[in-house]
């Protein structure tokens, strides 16, 4: 019998909570496949079988374990199971009519989703309202006429939810909000924060992703979006403003001749922020490729605890849910955060005539210890220069006082 404990993740990581069983109590499993999906303070993992054999859970979903503590045991002794002897041979077999009959595949099959009366499918399409928002009573939950009407009668109510209910729903803080949030708390309670904002003019950048983006996304395989112009912007004017991109270490200042970029998002179990490494050295389709694969790892839960530190710098992007303005919390140790928000024209004054222009405010929260007015307000500044004329991306100047060497 082999024990499978939980492994070392962190130094400064003691305990994690079994978040889910992936194979059940005295299921057969293959050596290195997936048993457990673990969580600690930072990230989510998954163990692996260290042999092949009979699972036999120890701990169970929801349970605090110490790093050393045993989760599961496998009986290596055991003898494979006929059902799991030739799995391959079993899924030729299985691939095999697919071939013979490729056209009864392809029958579209009825959409099992749809279940409504006709006389309540006609209402719901005139009224236009949605069938999520009704409460089926019929057979199997069907949508009655009935049903549409008391949904039109009592509009904003949930359906199938009791009236006047007052229950609550305890659930307990998993070990990536408890570190959210003491994280914020910290924060807070530690530096001296300010927030500095801007707007900025998302003209040219807008006009750029639409003549370029097809070409982009057929040459890269990625799409163009705003992200790598903000990183890019961002990049640059740190090593403008060098104290936007250091941190405090006890009576130290250390600054950064590097960016790491912390892209803020949005997982299904908190806010995590992935970091992009050496930024300042990366192209426009590099970052976007970072962005899109960090993204796609934090979706799924698949981050590591080296992808989600060593930060110098973060940008977060309020505007993906419809923010217009926010004041963004540094993201410690870090003494900066940029705070994108959400595009929106607005009458601008430009060159004495008033014109639409798509704006965005932006935000600069910063630690007011080592970042002046001035380093907050110039930083900000560059990077609204930078964007509204993005070829000083390239250079980081404009090219004519670059030809006339001003």
């Amino acid at each position: 019998m082999i024990e499978i404990k939980v492994p070392p993740v962190g130094e400064s990581i003691s305990e994690v909570t079994l978040v889910k069983w992936i194979k059940n109590d005295g299921d057969w499993v293959e050596r290195d496949e997936i048993i457990c999906e673990l969580e600690s303070e930072k990230a989510t993992f998954e163990l692996n079988a260290e042999q092949a054999g009979i699972l036999q859970t120890v701990a169970k979903e929801g349970d605090t374990l110490n790093i050393g503590d045993i989760a599961c045991k496998i009986d290596e002794t055991a003898e494979r199971p006929a059902a799991a002897a030739a799995p391959k041979a079993e899924e030729k077999k299985a691939e095999a009519p697919r071939q013979e009959a490729p056209a009864a595949a392809a029958q579209p099959a009825a959409d099992p989703s749809v279940k409504a009366s006709p006389v309540a499918n006609a209402i719901m399409a005139d009224k236009q309202v949605k069938p999520d928002t009704v409460k089926g009573t019929g057979a199997n939950g069907r949508i009655m006429k009935h049903d549409v009407l008391a949904a039109l009668e009592n509009p904003g109510r949930t359906p199938g939810k009791p009236l006047f209910s007052r229950e609550n729903r305890p659930e307990k803080m998993s070990n990536l909000r408890k570190t959210v949030s003491r994280r914020l708390v910290e924060a807070k309670n530690t530096t001296a924060m300010l927030t500095t904002f801007n707007e900025i003019d998302m003209t040219r950048i807008m006009e750029i992703r639409k003549v370029y983006k097809d070409k982009f996304k057929e040459t890269h395989g990625v799409n163009l979006g705003f992200m790598s112009f903000f990183t890019k912007a961002c990049c640059i004017a740190l090593q403008e403003w060098p104290a936007v991109n250091a941190y405090i270490d006890g009576e130290s200042i250390i600054y950064h001749e590097y960016c790491d970029i912390s892209i803020a998002v949005s997982a299904p179990k908190g806010l995590v922020v992935p970091v992009i490494r050496n930024a300042e050295s990366l192209g426009m389709f590099e970052i976007e490729q970072k962005v899109m694969e960090l993204a796609g790892k934090a979706r799924d839960n698949k981050l590591t605890i080296e992808e989600m530190t060593g930060g110098t710098f973060t940008i977060t992007n309020g505007g993906v849910f419809g923010s217009l303005m926010s004041t963004p919390i540094i993201n410690i140790p870090q003494s900066a955060i940029l705070g994108m928000h959400k595009i929106q024209d607005r009458p601008m004054a430009i060159n004495g005539k008033v014109e639409i222009r798509p704006m965005m405010y932006v935000a600069l929260s910063y630690d007011h210890r080592i970042i002046d007015g001035r380093e907050s307000v110039g930083f900000l500044v560059r990077v609204k220069e930078l964007l509204e004329s993005p070829e000083l991306l390239l250079i980081g100047k404009d090219p004519v006082k670059a030809l006339l060497e001003l």
